[in-house]
């Protein structure tokens, strides 16, 4: 299969069936400090795009082949919203993807686009980068192609949580001394309250880098974590912690109330006494749980 990979295990969306629209070469119109692939100027197409029936055909067959699949996954060797026919590649996924979710994981660039609007609405779960919420900041990290303002991009952001029922999903990446300071992060804390997206997930470099940037601490994204308040949050750990805390019912609540906390935080912050507790607040009603783009959450009711 050209454009088809996996399924991978995704640690946020669960089982993924992966679809790459710039399987030859990198198609971006960022060029991110972070990103994995090799440094490349950014560029406002995708090169040597797929045909529609052609991608259509391989999912087909990969759904036939694996029956164990949460989500498929539209992405890109670059930015996938680049792809001119994205909404008529969505009409015909949402035809034949069975009971999966569809995601896009896209850098947020284009959501000011009617023609992107329109088909990122059609999709379950919507991913958009943000790593920063400052025009000098957004400049130095993500590298975007000439034009594009960060400050126009999380308006429309904004806008279209308002608008879709899609799940939106935010991402932050933080890197050591450009996007992880007080005032970088109160902005971008500001900005997601107007946003409000349906979770937050942060994390940090876990991969070769195209240039020579470095990730935070782990102690760092944590303390960054805190500032981020209600908001189902979930943090990307690259090693998972071990430390289990015991909290009471008032602790319980009062933590909930300033944030929802994951599966993962439950089974990985919680002592067994603590999760007894968690759960006669599930039966009295007290705390709700619920699913979030692939992630389960506790809420306070």
């Amino acid at each position: 299969m050209r454009y088809i990979f996996g399924p991978v295990n995704s640690r946020r969306f669960g089982i993924s069936l992966g679809i790459d629209l710039s399987p030859d070469v990198k198609s971006c119109n960022f060029d991110c400090l972070y990103c994995e692939l090799k440094s490349a100027k950014p560029i406002s197409f995708i090169q040597n795009p797929p045909k529609v029936e052609d991608i259509i055909s391989e999912v087909k067959d990969a759904l036939k082949r694996f029956s164990n699949i949460d989500v498929i996954t539209i992405t890109s060797n670059g930015e996938p919203t680049l792809y001119n026919e994205l909404e008529s590649l969505v009409d015909q996924l949402n035809r034949i993807k069975q009971d999966k979710k569809l995601l896009i994981l896209s850098n947020g660039s284009t959501i000011c686009e009617k023609r992107v609007q329109n088909a990122l609405k059609k999709i379950d779960i919507v991913k958009l980068s943000l790593d920063c919420a400052t025009q000098k900041c957004f400049k130095k990290i993500d590298r975007a192609i000439k034009g594009i303002e960060i400050e126009v991009l999380y308006q429309c952001m904004e806008k279209f949580s308002k608008e879709s029922s899609s799940q939106l999903v935010i991402e932050i990446l933080l890197v050591k001394g450009i996007n992880d300071s007080e005032d970088e992060i109160k902005k971008i804390n500001e900005v997601l309250q107007s946003i409000k997206p349906n979770r937050v997930d942060i994390g940090t470099i876990d991969r070769p880098p195209a240039y020579k940037v470095k990730p935070v601490s782990q102690d760092k994204i944590d303390k960054v974590a805190k500032e981020f308040t209600n908001l189902p949050l979930s943090i990307i750990y690259k090693n998972r912690p071990t430390k289990k805390e015991d909290f009471n019912k008032s602790d319980i609540m009062r933590l909930l109330s300033r944030r929802p906390q994951s599966q993962f935080d439950i089974e990985n912050f919680f002592s067994n006494s603590s999760k007894k507790i968690l759960k006669k607040l599930l039966e009295e009603k007290l705390v709700v749980r619920k699913d979030i783009a692939g992630v389960l959450f506790y809420a306070k009711a």
